[in-house]
């Protein structure tokens, strides 16, 4: 059976080795660019949908798959995109230091039809306390360049988290679940 050319709307090496430990390999990778300020009063899930849809919207394929996501980080209704500079990662680490926070990622997958099915997925992590020496030595390492919420589960930030709740592969930034789920659903992947 012939399927339809499955895009990757994502610059993120992060979502490519995620689909990569499930076995799926985008035939090609389509980075977008668009302005992901947040609306007025737009909460953390709302924004974290809103760009994945739009991602998905902005790729020129016709008759492909396009498969995008993006991932918002929150604090109650405050949200905590890449830091621009060391400086706001400092503050950043210091605000989710000791206390829990919620990762959302929204996932968007336009059919070739032009149809799109979207899931958000949020998990609930919550850090330790952090020291200042903590904090200093993750900054140092530069992980937290281009992570929402500047931190990378997926390295050393990992040592913070005393809690998670919910998908692991979401935090980093795919949920693979539901990634799946709508690629099975499409008939693009077998059950």
């Amino acid at each position: 059976m012939d399927h339809p050319l499955l895009i990757l709307a994502s610059a993120s090496p992060r979502r490519l080795e995620l689909l990569a430990r499930i076995g799926i390999v985008p035939d090609r990778v389509a980075p977008t660019e668009l302005d992901e300020t947040p609306g007025r009063k737009e909460l953390p899930r709302q924004l974290a949908a809103r760009l994945a849809r739009l991602k998905a919207e902005a790729v020129d394929a016709p008759g492909a798959l396009v498969l995008a996501a993006d991932t918002v980080v929150g604090v109650g209704r405050r949200i905590l995109g890449k830091p621009t500079d060391r400086e706001e990662a400092r503050r950043f680490l210091e605000l989710l230091s000791g206390r829990r926070h919620r990762v959302h990622t929204g996932v968007a997958l336009r059919r070739p039809d032009g149809s799109i099915g979207t899931r958000l997925v949020v998990s609930v992590v919550a850090f330790q306390r952090l020291t200042s020496q903590q904090v200093e030595a993750y900054l140092e390492s530069g992980e937290w360049q281009g992570k929402a919420g500047g931190y990378a589960i997926q390295g050393r930030a990992e040592t913070f988290v005393r809690f998670l709740s919910g998908s692991h592969s979401n935090v980093v930034g795919l949920p693979l679940f539901e990634t799946t789920q709508l690629l099975r659903g499409c008939g693009w992947l077998r059950p």
